[in-house]
């Protein structure tokens, strides 16, 4: 499989939807996800361009079974190259972020531990570049600091 054929652009789209899918689920999207994501008008269509992916070295399709799809360099995408965050990560973390503080700004006791714990959490965004959520984290700690003692 090492002289894979290069996919063409409508198959390159499929990889990276399905790539995608499995970053942010976890299982590999079927057949009918991938043709409403994609915008096609048939699944017979996917399946046409699923079976030339395998055929071409690019995707497996374990014990031919549904939601079984995996990129054929899945091992490789798995590893952390960079320090970059994906969209979907980046909302994940941001959501996860202002669930921890509508939990200490509708407690009745704010500490300064929780305070100092959301700083941290503030501090993560700023080390993976998202400025204006850290910024509009910022006014709502400052919020919560006058709130404590």
């Amino acid at each position: 499989m090492e002289n894979k054929i290069r996919p063409t652009k409508k198959q390159q789209e499929m990889l990276l939807f399905v790539a995608d899918y499995i970053n942010q689920h976890g299982y590999s999207p079927s057949y009918r996800e991938i043709m409403v994501g994609l915008n096609y008008t048939s699944v017979a269509t996917v399946a046409l361009h699923i079976n030339n992916l395998i055929s071409r070295g690019h995707l497996i399709k374990r014990d031919h079974s549904a939601r079984s799809l995996e990129l054929s360099d899945s091992k490789k995408s798995t590893q952390l190259i960079t320090n970059q965050v994906s969209p979907s990560e980046e909302k994940w973390l941001i959501k996860k972020i202002d669930y921890y503080f509508k939990q200490v700004e509708e407690s009745s006791i704010k500490t300064e531990i929780e305070i100092d714990k959301l700083a941290i959490l503030i501090e993560t965004l700023k080390i993976f570049n998202f400025e204006k959520a850290a910024f509009s984290f910022t006014n709502r700690l400052n919020q919560l600091r006058s709130q404590v003692n």
